[in-house]
């Protein structure tokens, strides 16, 4: 297992992520304990020592079972996260009541990990508003050694992040995105650790394999990176990507069988960036599959300033590639909760006058129609 030095911790630099355990009769709330111990004792055997958990994972049973099976290792063997899960408002004045439930859940005193759960547009007012006391609370409990190190993690756009981080920045010691070779331009996941990395603040990924997304490509993808490197499986090839960034830290897999695990950990038995040839190759196969799906706006924003409902039209154009290109998934959804009703999708009346000066001539009201729909029917 190879390792990366977080300040006085050796991390090792695949972690487990605990929100695809392996569950029973298709239950996602019924995990299969005797399995994900089994997972759980290889994985420390070979070298993981991070377990990343959290309030909602498996329907509130994750932290239950996690923390049942760790308490069987001695404390110091393992660095355990969980997080604040502010992506239900409902929260939001609850932070001293989760938190100590979730240290009794997982049976332990402190978290060595603990983060801010999925600041997004959808809840970053709630995170920055001072009645809530979210940030007194947890710092307070870092301050008791309760919190080892406290961080964030984001599924929100750029803004939103800078937001965050100019009102807590200086207090976050690590910050965890969704980061993957599609996500690299399609999310805006360079700009993201650009933006981290100047604040010297180290990146957790998430989502490397996008789902699972990324375990599969067609057989012309993939015959373009087997003469590049005939060893490499395809999902090697998305881990590969990552240990090519050396503002990345730790990389997450949610890891739901056996055959997973080991793979995983064999592949981050060794470190084996990517060439410039062979980086090339992976962004330009991203870029080939998302042009596929996605409509080609350059946010030129001619569209906005033509529009009667002052719709932000770019804004929203992204979030239907993101939906569309996912085919559904909680982002866009999340992000427009954000939004006013006379703002989003639906509020389109199909005047057409965007049309009439897009450069690109996209049918901009045909996709507000659709993502609406699309929309309508989660």
């Amino acid at each position: 297992m190879l390792y990366k030095d977080f300040q006085d911790i050796k991390l090792s630099t695949l972690g487990l992520g605990c929100m695809r355990l392996p569950v029973k009769n298709g239950n996602d709330a019924e995990i299969d304990e005797e399995r994900t111990a089994e997972m759980v004792d290889y994985a420390i055997k070979n070298g993981i020592n991070y377990f990343d958990t959290a309030w909602g994972y498996h329907a509130g049973m994750s932290e239950t079972v996690i923390g049942k099976i760790l308490s069987k290792y001695p404390r110091e063997s393992f660095c355990l996260a969980s997080k604040f899960p502010g992506y239900d408002l409902s929260n939001m004045e609850k932070v001293e009541e989760i938190f100590e439930k979730q240290l009794e859940k997982c049976r332990v005193d402190y978290f060595d990990f603990y983060l801010f759960h999925n600041v997004c547009e959808m809840n970053i007012e709630q995170y920055l508003d001072p009645k809530y006391g979210i940030f007194d609370y947890l710092m307070k409990q870092k301050e008791n050694g309760r919190i080892k190190h406290l961080g964030f993690s984001t599924h929100g756009n750029l803004d939103t992040m800078k937001r965050f981080l100019e009102a807590y920045g200086d207090h976050m010691e690590f910050c965890q995105i969704q980061l993957n070779y599609i996500d690299w331009s399609f999310q805006d996941a360079k700009e993201k650790v650009y933006l981290v990395k100047s604040r010297k603040i180290p990146v957790w990924v998430m989502e490397p394999m996008r789902g699972g997304e990324l375990a599969k490509m067609s057989d012309g993808e993939f015959a373009r990176l087997k003469a590049l490197r005939p060893e490499e499986s395809i999902p090697a090839w998305a881990f590969r990507f990552l240990q090519s960034l050396p503002a990345v830290k730790l990389t997450l897999s949610g890891m739901s069988n056996f055959e997973q695990l080991k793979e995983n950990i064999q592949i981050f038995s060794e470190d084996k960036p990517l060439s410039d040839e062979e980086m090339d190759t992976i962004l330009d196969i991203a870029d080939r599959r998302t042009a596929k799906t996605v409509l080609p706006c350059t946010a030129c924003r001619y569209c906005t300033t033509h529009c009667p409902q002052g719709l932000d039209i770019p804004s929203l154009i992204a979030l239907y590639n993101e939906h569309c290109f996912t085919h559904g998934g909680f982002i866009a959804p999340m992000a427009l909760m954000a939004l006013p009703d006379d703002k989003k999708p639906s509020a389109c009346i199909g005047c057409h006058s965007c049309e009439a000066v897009c450069p690109q001539q996209i049918k901009i009201t045909a996709a507000m129609t659709d993502f609406a729909e699309k929309l309508a029917q989660n």
